[in-house]
């Protein structure tokens, strides 16, 4: 075998360890995993696009290390803020790394991932119903996990297989298709089904504003607004069996992140509406530090007093240093400046220049879609501070294929 085929299928491997150790749900293995993976891939050489974006994320920890130095936190929470603040930059030049190893066949590789985690989670889900007696949406979801950003995007590549040159077989081709298009709704997760939705969008070219798109948008609004009355007339229980789950959820998210009053005291209330509970706890605690606190934060360690212990996970907390929306948890950190720093590392993904290169192109579409994404993921499932996700890994991946296929374009011009 040809150093250039084992290159590839090793790095494709290390690959897929970091993409698939976050679903174990245990942070400080990821951690561990992707740094250790990040130092066998290092570049000698890295464009000044993923500096930028990685600087994005130092500049928002650094804003958060300086301000904990005027506040007295203890070492446990200020090292485990920095890992978790640390995890975007490391994903990013993981991404970026492991993709410069990989050309030509990354793409193939992301579909090759999304299949095995897709498989692996369709075998949680038949074990959790047949051996677990898992009976509702909650449950199975409890035991088979809460969402996978990373299948979507396997599947709207393999559904774009064209676009991004797979060249697999039509066989094999409709077999993977089929296979993470059911994993991935199988989550029965809200954000995957608008995830697919913008990045859907964004392939076919609707996210440019145009006179096409604007029509094709108001009338996917209209048919939503419709969708989501009939929804609310139905009216879905709480906890109710198969889809009826689901559609409840879907009934609730209108206002769950953003509900201004919560009673703490009503069950249903705080649990349905927890996520604009975290949020409404860190306005009033960051905004209690003066302007100060509102420009700055409260630095690295610092933590909300949520004023009663909640589950979360799998134990019950009173203080937390990472909440649901990420907005929140840069604002609590380094404050509004650190807030600003993280929307313009997201109006660095919208901004490419325009290329006349397919696969080029088709990479642009999909970053559009993933900067649109990104402000609401961000708002309702902390974006790209996410601990279980891998979403920077994927943006440093297409960053570097970007620039690995311009460069061969010039060069064979010359």
């Amino acid at each position: 075998m040809s150093v250039t085929i084992a290159k590839p299928n090793f790095f494709g491997f290390l690959f897929l360890l970091c993409v698939g150790v976050p679903y174990l749900v245990n942070f400080e293995l990821t951690f561990a995993v992707w740094s250790l993976t990040a130092l066998l891939s290092l570049n000698t050489r890295y464009s000044l696009t993923i500096l930028q974006f990685a600087a994005c994320f130092g500049a928002i920890l650094g804003v958060a290390m300086v301000v904990m130095f005027f506040h007295d936190y203890k070492g446990y929470y200020i090292f485990r803020d920095i890992t978790y603040m640390l995890k975007p930059i490391i994903g990013l030049l993981l991404g970026y790394q492991l993709c410069a190893r990989m050309y030509p066949k990354g793409f193939q590789i992301i579909a090759y991932t999304g299949v095995v985690i897709a498989a692996l989670h369709l075998i949680v889900i038949v074990q959790a119903v047949l051996f677990l007696h898992a009976g509702n949406m909650n449950e199975i979801r409890l035991r088979a996990g809460f969402f996978s950003d990373f299948e979507v995007y396997a599947l709207i590549i393999l559904l774009f297989h064209q676009k991004f040159e797979l060249g697999f077989s039509k066989k094999k081709l409709r077999f993977f298709t089929i296979l993470v298009g059911v994993s991935s709704f199988m989550y029965l997760a809200r954000t995957n089904f608008i995830q697919f939705a913008i990045l859907l969008l964004a392939m076919k070219g609707i996210l440019k504003i145009n006179k096409t798109s604007l029509t094709v948008i108001v009338t996917l609004l209209a048919f939503t607004i419709v969708g989501y009355t009939a929804i609310v007339y139905t009216n879905p229980k709480r906890n109710g069996p198969g889809i009826e789950g689901l559609l409840y959820k879907i009934k609730i998210a209108p206002r769950e992140a953003f509900k201004t009053k919560i009673d703490s005291d009503d069950w249903k209330d705080f649990n349905d509406n927890y996520r604009s509970y975290e949020n409404i706890s860190t306005v009033k605690q960051v905004t209690k530090k003066g302007n100060l606190g509102i420009a700055f934060g409260e630095g690295i360690g610092s933590q909300i007093d949520l004023k009663k212990e909640v589950w979360l996970g799998d134990m019950y907390l009173r203080y937390i240093s990472i909440l649901h929306n990420g907005f929140m948890t840069v604002f609590l950190k380094a404050g509004l400046l650190g807030i600003i720093i993280y929307l313009y590392s997201i109006f660095l993904v919208f901004k490419q220049k325009k290329s006349n290169i397919p696969i080029v192109k088709n990479i642009n579409l999909l970053l559009i879609g993933t900067g649109v994404f990104l402000i609401f993921s961000s708002w309702v499932f902390m974006g790209m501070y996410n601990l279980l996700d891998n979403k920077s890994i994927l943006l440093g991946f297409l960053i570097c294929y970007k620039e690995i296929r311009n460069k061969q374009e010039i060069s064979s011009a010359e």
